[in-house]
Order: structure tokens, then C-alpha cells, then sequence
């Protein structure tokens, strides 16, 4: 029974993140990518840095997991980065349905690297994102050059996101709190544009925009990622990116409520086979 509290880490992680969209849809009208990138890193940073600091004077931290945490750090600043780049130019449903996709790059990476796969897992994964499908309801946006350029951004901010699993996956051993501290530090890169325009104060002006920056520097950036390290200390990053699949499902109970936004039967369709993909990727959970 105690490795189910690394499963309740997991389902932790996509509650925060879901409640999370609503924000960020505000966000997007107030300021950049840009903006939004590196103003959620710094806060995360600015709350962890008394953590970090007695933890270094009492116990030290090793280099093994700075470097796990840069690297994660790598993928998840891109990985934002691109998505909310590439939503500007493409739908919703388009962004959210590519960004989900992110679960077939994590099972073919591994599949590949670890030599590992079962037909559970593909039946797994054929139905996950199938649920995906029918969750997001992504509509055809090829006719338009800009759209594709905006779902080509998401999907490689999808490969990011990928890739961040993975990396989460092999430093999972490290203190969560010091790893994600590491990993939100190459958020910075992005206040560059900012800094050269001379308006890295702007951010800060509207008290609405620094109030939700804040709830998703503590509640979706600390809270979710240090949860998504503890939970990934026993299961399989193929099954852990089955289980973010609900993050769309969070997103539109928390829409529903902020914003007034109602699930379709489409949707409660795609939760569904979402739930029922986890259930055959059950027996694969845990490492």
C-alpha cells in the first residue's frame, strides 16, 4: 500500500497544474511568452532560496543533482516557452491535444533506450490517446500557414516536455525541493528580451498579473513539480506520462468553475479512456 502514495504524488502534480490553465489564459492577454516564463521562474526561485540555503549549510547538495536539475530545467523553460509561443498562433484544442503527445515521445524514447515495452503498455498508450482525441477535440488548422507554425512550435515544446519527464525520471533520487530550485533557474535566460526592451518593470505594474504569477510560482511550480519528483522516484515515466494526461481534465473541472466552462460528452468520453488506459498500464506502474 505505501507505493500508492507515489501514484497520489502523481494525481497531485495534475490537480495543481489544471487549476493552473485558467491563469495562464488570463496571463496570455496581459503579457509575453516571454514575460510569463521567466516572472513564474523567479518567484519559484525567490521562495525556494531559504529552503536551499539551510539545506546547503546543514546537509550540502551534490553535483549530480544540480546538474539533473539544469537539465530538466532545459527542457521544462523550452517546453513552456514553445507552448505558450505556439497557443498564440494555433486553437486551444490544438495546443492542448499536441501538447498531450508528449506521452508518445516519453514510450518511444524509453522503449528505445531501456529496451522495454508490452503489449499493456501500447493498448495503454493507443487508448490514452484516443481519450486525448476526445478530450481536446482538436480541430483541422492546416489550412492556415500561421496555425501550422503554431502547432510545429507545440509540438516540439511537446518533445520538451518529453524530455523533462525522462530527465525527472533519472534524478528522481535527489531532494525535489533542491532538484526543481536548479531546474526553474533557466527561466531567466528568458527576461533577456525584457532587460533589451526596457520593460522588465511592466511585468510588475498590474497587481492581478503579479498575484497570479505568484499562486502558480507556489501552487504549479513548486507544489506540482516537487510532487512530480517524489512520485517519479517509483513509477515508470511511461505510466507517469499516461497520469498527465488528466492534467486537460483538471483544467476543465477548474474552467468550469473560474470560468464558467462546461465539459462536452465528448469530454467526459476522453477522461474516461484516459482512466481506462492508466487501469491496463497498471500492472507496468511502478519501477
Amino acid at each position: 500500500m505505501r507505493e500508492y502514495k507515489y501514484l497520489l504524488a502523481l494525481f497531485g502534480t495534475v490537480v495543481f497544474w489544471g487549476s493552473s490553465f485558467p491563469a495562464i489564459k488570463y496571463l496570455m492577454n496581459i503579457i509575453s511568452e516571454y514575460s510569463y516564463t521567466w516572472v513564474r521562474g523567479f518567484f519559484s526561485i525567490i521562495f525556494l532560496t531559504p529552503y536551499i540555503i539551510w539545506f546547503a549549510t546543514r546537509k550540502g547538495f551534490s553535483l549530480r543533482c544540480l546538474k539533473g536539475g539544469l537539465l530538466a530545467g532545459v527542457f521544462y523553460s523550452l517546453g513552456l516557452w514553445l507552448q505558450a509561443w505556439g497557443t498564440r498562433y494555433t486553437t486551444a484544442s490544438n495546443s492542448a491535444f499536441i501538447t498531450g503527445l508528449n506521452v508518445l515521445f516519453v514510450h518511444v524514447i524509453t522503449g528505445i533506450l531501456y529496451k522495454r515495452y508490452s503489449k499493456e503498455l501500447l493498448l495503454s498508450l493507443l487508448t490514452s490517446i484516443l481519450g486525448l482525441y476526445f478530450l481536446t477535440m482538436p480541430t483541422d488548422s492546416l489550412v492556415a500557414i500561421q496555425s501550422r507554425i503554431g502547432d510545429f512550435l507545440v509540438l516540439l515544446g511537446a518533445i520538451m516536455w518529453a524530455l523533462q519527464i525522462l530527465a525527472v525520471d533519472k534524478y528522481s533520487d535527489c531532494n525535489p525541493f533542491v532538484f526543481i530550485y536548479f531546474m526553474f533557474l533557466p527561466t531567466m535566460l528568458f527576461a533577456i528580451p525584457d532587460i533589451v526592451n526596457g520593460s522588465i518593470q511592466d511585468v510588475f505594474v498590474r497587481i492581478d498579473a503579479v498575484l497570479l504569477l505568484v499562486y502558480l510560482a507556489l501552487v504549479c511550480n513548486i507544489g506540482a513539480f516537487s510532487l512530480q519528483v517524489y512520485g517519479q522516484k517509483k513509477i515508470r515515466p511511461e505510466v507517469t506520462a499516461i497520469i498527465f494526461l488528466l492534467e486537460p481534465v483538471f483544467a476543465s473541472i477548474f474552467s468550469y468553475f473560474a470560468l464558467g466552462e462546461i465539459m462536452t460528452l465528448n469530454q467526459i468520453m476522453g477522461a474516461f479512456l484516459i482512466l481506462l488506459s492508466m487501469y491496463i498500464a497498471s500492472k507496468h506502474m511502478y519501477k
